[in-house]
């Protein structure tokens, strides 16, 4: 496959699953904020250090007030992370191969473009904003579903399900950060009703509340975390998504799973290997930030060993095969 394709491929899976992780913050903001409405002024900063371009936000806005917030992070053509921007960046990356996607997923991908471009925010009230994030979720399932059920899960297919796996294994850290940068201002709520309320708004974020409440009753936070962070089956986890990611780029090498020839097998295998063996009541007691921070460090790593590797125009030697701390 062109190295062309794979990347755009690569990255308009990326952009997409981001958009679509924007909407469940903002939604799930909106959400606490009905059950907290004397809350709601502190509720929008942590979205903005959560992205980590809070210096991107001050630097063309006053304060993280709802309006601000919102318009930054949905619909700012300047902000390069905003669901407006991500969307114009997939399409684009689908437009350059239509001739490897389906005609129903560019379809799909247009339809959400566009539905997006003809949306105001000034004319949206508060449950109309909850419809709207809603609704852009949705256009993400429907693209998603629409490419897996249309096209040949070939190699291409794989770059997509790659890239669509690292992207979401690190936006669910960062929707951990925001819960950490939310209990900041007043860590006397830990234990509470209210934290109850804003872990139950984390599972919510990554529609993970239905599936925690039929195996544990109770909402405590190592297991919340342990099921975010560690759980095996949970489609959003961290490890099941990049233990997604690992296969589908050992399918592309045609590497054994338990092996590495190149660097980002290497360092997509030792991420996974540590997670596998790693224990929640470690990562809570180190800390959730610290935890997040350099994960998303180690996902930059991995993503630019796949640059390097396969979309970059040049050649590189392949490592020796050697076993990796495989966690199966």
């Amino acid at each position: 496959m062109l190295s062309r394709v794979a990347n755009s491929m690569y990255w308009m899976a990326r952009y997409i699953e981001r958009a679509e992780n924007l909407s469940r913050y903002i939604e799930v903001t909106l959400n606490v904020i009905l059950d907290q409405p004397d809350a709601a002024d502190r509720q929008w900063k942590p979205l903005i250090l959560a992205t980590g371009d809070a210096l991107d936000f001050y630097q063309r806005y006053n304060r993280p007030d709802a309006q601000q917030v919102i318009h930054f992070l949905t619909f700012d053509p300047d902000y390069s992370n905003s669901i407006k921007s991500c969307l114009t960046q997939a399409r684009e990356n689908a437009r350059t191969i239509r001739e490897t996607i389906s005609s129903e997923a560019w379809e799909q991908i247009n339809e959400f473009y566009h539905w997006l471009n003809g949306s105001q925010q000034q004319t949206m009230s508060l449950d109309q904003l909850s419809d709207f994030y809603q609704r852009a979720r949705l256009h993400s399932h429907l693209f998603n579903g629409i490419l897996d059920a249309t096209m040949s899960h070939g190699e291409g297919w794989h770059f997509f399900n790659l890239g669509r796996l690292i992207e979401r294994a690190d936006q669910t850290s960062r929707i951990l950060d925001v819960k950490y940068f939310s209990l900041l201002p007043k860590l006397d709520d830990v234990g509470t009703t209210i934290d109850d309320l804003q872990w139950s708004a984390v599972l919510r974020s990554v529609s993970g509340f239905e599936v925690y409440r039929k195996r544990y009753r109770a909402i405590t936070v190592p297991r919340v975390v342990e099921f975010l962070i560690l759980e095996r089956e949970f489609p959003r986890a961290i490890l099941f998504s990049l233990d997604g990611a690992n296969r589908s780029l050992h399918a592309i090498t045609g590497s054994p799973l338990g092996i590495f020839r190149n660097v980002p097998e290497q360092r997509l295998g030792q991420l996974l290997a540590n997670l596998a063996y790693a224990d929640v009541r470690q990562i809570i007691s180190r800390g959730l930030h610290e935890f997040a921070d350099e994960l998303q460090v180690k996902l930059n790593e991995v993503d630019e060993a796949i640059f390097d590797e396969f979309f970059a125009l040049r050649s590189s030697a392949p490592l020796p095969v050697q076993y990796q701390l495989s966690h199966q």
